[in-house]
């Protein structure tokens, strides 16, 4: 579990700390033709930033446009950092939904339970979970990667870049 501050109130997780690890995770300017989103930086494509120089966008640019896009008022009431960090970076490479759908499978919800909202429900099952989420998330990641290439083996091309982000 999460440490308590010096006030006596559990420690939050900070989504600040995500962004950096998704931007390290993503790392510099990418145009890799098998690569599903093209020429990328810190994980944002030309189509998310149209008017930007996607080769010239900057880690405080990219923060700002996470902070802006995928920060969700949920999140700074997660306790575990790891189980945030992970989350917020599969909601960047997967999409927020499906990420939070994910979670909701590592979690055992039923599948008519995994809507990929995360709501009040979710929070207190991800708290109560606390870092030992965190295993039963990188198998669920790691499943639908390999469900994503048996799909399209076009994309097996990222399955291990994919496989070295789930476990890190």
């Amino acid at each position: 579990m999460t440490a308590a501050n010096s006030f006596g109130r559990m420690k939050m997780a900070n989504p600040i700390e995500s962004i950096a690890l998704t931007l390290q995770n993503e790392g510099g300017f990418v145009n890799n033709s098998a690569d599903k989103g093209h020429a990328t930086k810190f994980g944002i494509t030309q189509a998310d930033l149209p008017g930007q120089n996607i080769r010239e966008l900057t880690e405080a640019q990219a923060t700002a446009y996470y902070q802006e896009h995928y920060v969700k008022p949920w999140m700074a009431e997660i306790n575990s950092q790891v189980v945030l960090n992970k989350l917020f970076d599969f909601g960047v490479l997967l999409g927020v939904g499906t990420a939070v759908r994910l979670l909701q499978r590592a979690l055992g919800y039923p599948h008519s339970q995994q809507d990929g909202n995360f709501g009040p429900e979710t929070l207190a099952a991800v708290n109560d979970a606390g870092d030992n989420l965190l295993s039963a998330y990188r198998r669920v990641l790691l499943a639908h990667f390999q469900w994503i290439v048996a799909q399209d083996p076009t994309q097996e091309v990222v399955l291990a870049g994919s496989t070295t982000r789930i476990n890190a």
